[in-house]
């Protein structure tokens, strides 16, 4: 009871003087600037920062989606005493405006009514010069994935070229990567205590002249320079690699890149958190709505406001995904205790009406899992736990998913209990009991797989199971439906004009649809992510392994291609899969 009646009396971080006094502020300790709208969810990271912060005791406002045109627009709740934090939002701002093809997209999600244009592109470089002209000499402190995501030299695919680190660009005084709660904690006690920013876990400076000239870089390691970079396409492979290969936040190298004679230093990454840091995070006292002067909704928060985090981290390495680079490969799980009570937190909310859409994260039945734990993982320089093969150090625990969906579902006020997170096929199959708890419970009719490719070389490429894994969970998936006495489908996720694949290898994709009668509604095109060992193989045209050249399919008309091949054939007989 204590629970629920502290979120129905919190209020959400102020917007405005107004809010400010009804909190008897007079000034802020941090003003948060975003380019979301203001969720004060913890599935939004602004919200996130900004609860971890208050609840260190520090005054924390956010302006959402400013004018970025006028520094005015940051400008209501006056001077912030510590520093500013930048954010893009819960997405690199040029994916939230465009598509594979490079055209605008006609939907903003995280903006209300879905109004597109509310945000700049490069957001988190813009606002961050926003802020300085508004509030010259205070620190700025950028983060969030746009920012995790460029913090090196990288390849931009939407303007078709390599950008410098995006410190460079913006000359924000620190870049917080990753997930964050950790450097931002440090962040706002040295700055308060008037301390250096240097050697936090989880952060990048931009270095001046002189400092780059003359600081020991001997226990760092050196990646190509930006020069080197723009001058050699194998450059940004190798760059890629190195970067990959000191992730491991127990034994990582400082990474260090010079833009002429200024260099980017880049810190270890931060450790990830405890299950009971975990805990707290996700258990601040969230409002768990959109802000209040907000009339129309915000596409992105219906999608998951009845959704919950039980795990976060991701060991799967997959060559085209940037999670692994923003939440980093080791996996944190949540306690059940943790998970009920904030399930309890939503019941009690009128708007809940039964049904909890996701017990999630990056992969949701890795949740009970645990990595970084053993010494072997504390020096391992894999990128992935997962490929080629499941890990002997990973520890898989067999029944933690299950106790968890068991429990929740069988919660008062509680309805249905659904899976809307990617599961990984491979790691299922190792526990039948998990699908069949699967299928009997927790789908909604559909479950969202994703096979990504049926060609073995391009999967290989992807660093994804052979094409057996999907075929072999398939037909288990089947079998538990009608042992179940239920009809229900798979929902395949493919990618087109991936690097490597062509149209002859694309032909697998093709046929095993045919075969099975799917008609796929849409088909993602591949996007390269900055920083990704895809987005490097599509730049350079070489294997990432190797450095032999690959195919890659650049032009719009080249790509439509592939994409028409698994456009429908005729009517389904057997299944409908819609993304």
């Amino acid at each position: 009871m204590m629970r629920q009646k502290q979120v129905q009396e919190a209020l959400p971080l102020p917007m405005s003087r107004a809010e400010m006094k009804c909190r008897g502020w007079d000034g802020l300790d941090v003003l948060l600037i975003t380019g979301d709208a203001y969720i004060d969810h913890p599935a939004f990271g602004a919200a996130v920062i900004g609860r971890v912060l208050e609840a260190d005791g520090w005054r924390v406002g956010i302006v959402a989606q400013p004018d970025w045109t006028n520094p005015e627009s940051l400008t209501a709740m006056g001077r912030p005493r510590l520093f500013c934090g930048v954010t893009a939002g819960n997405l690199d701002s040029m994916l939230s405006h465009y598509t594979a093809a490079r055209r605008k997209r006609r939907e903003d999600s995280y903006t209300p009514g879905g109004v597109v244009g509310k945000r700049p592109n490069l957001a988190g470089m813009v606002y961050t010069q926003l802020a300085k002209k508004a509030f010259p000499g205070v620190t700025t402190v950028l983060g969030g994935i746009e920012a995790s995501l460029r913090r090196t030299a990288h390849y931009d695919y939407w303007q078709d070229k390599l950008r410098p680190s995006i410190l460079a660009d913006s000359k924000a005084d620190i870049l917080v990567y990753g997930m964050g709660e950790r450097a931002i904690r440090e962040i706002a006690r040295r700055v308060a205590d008037q301390q250096e920013l240097d050697a936090i876990p989880g952060t990048a400076r931009l270095l001046g002249g002189k400092e780059s000239a003359t600081l020991d870089f001997s226990k760092a390691w050196k990646l190509p320079s930006y020069e080197e970079c723009q001058a050699d396409k194998k450059a940004v492979l190798e760059l890629t690699r190195q970067t990959e290969r000191e992730q491991n936040p127990f034994s990582g190298k400082p990474l260090v890149q010079f833009h002429g004679a200024r260099a980017v230093l880049i810190e270890r990454p931060a450790q990830p958190l405890t299950t009971e840091e975990m805990d707290r995070v996700y258990e601040l006292p969230y409002t768990r709505l959109p802000h209040p002067s907000y009339a129309d909704a915000v596409p992105a928060f219906t999608m998951i406001q009845e959704s919950v985090t039980v795990v976060r981290g991701c060991g799967g390495g997959c060559a085209f995904c940037g999670l692994g680079l923003h939440q980093g490969r080791f996996l944190t799980s949540r306690s059940e205790d943790s998970v009920v009570r904030e399930v309890q937190t939503m019941t009690s909310m009128p708007s809940f009406h039964g049904t909890i859409t996701d017990l999630g994260g990056p992969t949701a039945n890795l949740y009970g899992c645990a990595n970084g734990v053993c010494e072997a993982c504390k020096t391992c320089r894999r990128a992935s736990c997962l490929y080629p093969k499941i890990c002997p150090n990973l520890e898989l625990d067999a029944e933690a998913a299950i106790h968890l969906m068991r429990r929740v579902r069988e919660m008062e006020k509680v309805k249905h209990v659904f899976i809307q997170s990617g599961i990984r096929m491979d790691v299922a199959l190792r526990n039948p009991n998990y699908i069949r708890e699967l299928a009997k419970h927790h789908v909604s009719g559909h479950l969202k797989v994703a096979p990504e490719h049926m060609h073995p070389k391009v999967l290989k490429a992807m660093r994804k199971p052979g094409p057996e894994s999907f075929c072999e969970f398939q037909e288990a998936f089947e079998k538990e439906n009608r042992a179940a006495g239920k009809k229900q489908y798979l929902v395949p996720y493919f990618i087109s004009n991936f690097p490597g694949s062509t149209e002859q290898e694309m032909k697998a994709v093709e046929q095993f649809v045919r075969e099975e009668e799917w008609k796929l509604q849409q088909v993602q095109d591949f996007i390269p992510l900055p920083m990704t060992p895809a987005a490097a193989v599509y730049y350079s045209g070489l294997d990432y392994e190797t450095g032999e050249p690959v195919p890659v399919v650049r032009g719009l008309a080249e790509r439509r291609t592939q994409m028409k091949q698994l456009r429908p054939h005729g009517s389904s007989k057997r299944r409908s899969s819609q993304r």
